[in-house]
């Protein structure tokens, strides 16, 4: 099979998938560990940061395919709060990256009807990548398309530790901090958890991402590395999660009584 055949099997497989999902239940929020950058770059003759910019430029397209099918929040893991131990030239360059990528896409984004926020401990970070955050964040604040969400200088551990601080900070007694109070002090609060968070690159494990919110999430781990991980890959996911029975801690029965 040439180059050119497989891309025509491709959009064929993308156009029949497209219907399917299409046809069933839509996850409203979908996580992403956007994993596998450098061993991608490694086994392409790249370097690390040439394989970070080859995942930037596939976010705009899954966030694009997602919105298509209606999709309304998307989170991607874009940056933790322990990759600050990486070596200081990546890190450096993993800043820049981000700040160019915030800035480049948002006009386009804007135009196309998306919303945008950043998550995390943000008062850590530059502040000219604040400065464009920022920017992004005010120009589509009244869109009503996809909610694109960047967790940058974000662990799921310092989410609830800063939830339960917030709490304390508003003077709240140990008897009022219950589920719905560190919900409602969480970085997002009015953000729904994520139906699905998915995990490129074949490792199984989380990584310190949403844990509050991913309590019942549906977990999909593929070892496609982030920038092969194209439309077809993420429509596959979607079609995976579509046929699961989400439980919630009850029997079969009654979640099939949940859905109607």
């Amino acid at each position: 099979m040439n180059q050119q055949t497989a891309g025509i099997d491709r959009d064929t497989r993308k156009q029949k998938l497209l219907e399917t999902v299409q046809g069933g239940r839509i996850p409203v929020h979908i996580g992403i560990i956007m994993d596998g950058n450098g061993r991608w770059a490694k086994a392409h003759g790249y370097s690390r940061i040439r394989g970070h910019q080859f995942g930037a430029r596939n976010v705009k397209t899954i966030v694009r395919c997602a919105d298509r099918i209606g999709v309304r929040h998307v989170t991607l893991y874009v940056f933790s709060s322990e990759n600050w131990a990486r070596p200081s030239l990546e890190v450096t360059a993993l800043m820049r990256l981000i700040r160019t990528y915030i800035a480049r896409e948002r006009q386009e984004l804007h135009e196309e009807g998306f919303c945008f926020r950043m998550l995390g401990r943000v008062a850590g970070l530059a502040p000219e990548v604040l400065a464009e955050a920022r920017a992004s964040t005010e120009l589509m604040a009244g869109n009503k398309g996809t909610s694109l969400n960047l967790c940058i200088n974000y662990g799921g551990r310092a989410e609830i530790v800063d939830a339960v601080r917030t709490l304390i900070a508003q003077g709240k007694r140990a008897d009022e901090i219950d589920e719905a109070a560190i919900s409602s002090a969480l970085y997002a609060p009015d953000i729904p958890d994520p139906d699905l968070i998915i995990r490129t690159s074949g490792e199984l494990r989380t990584s310190n991402f949403l844990l509050w919110q991913s309590a019942y999430s549906e977990l999909l781990f593929t070892p496609v590395f982030w920038p092969d991980f194209d439309e077809v890959e993420f429509l596959q996911a979607v079609a995976q999660f579509q046929l699961r029975q989400r439980r919630f801690g009850k029997i079969g029965e009654q979640a099939e009584d949940r859905k109607k």
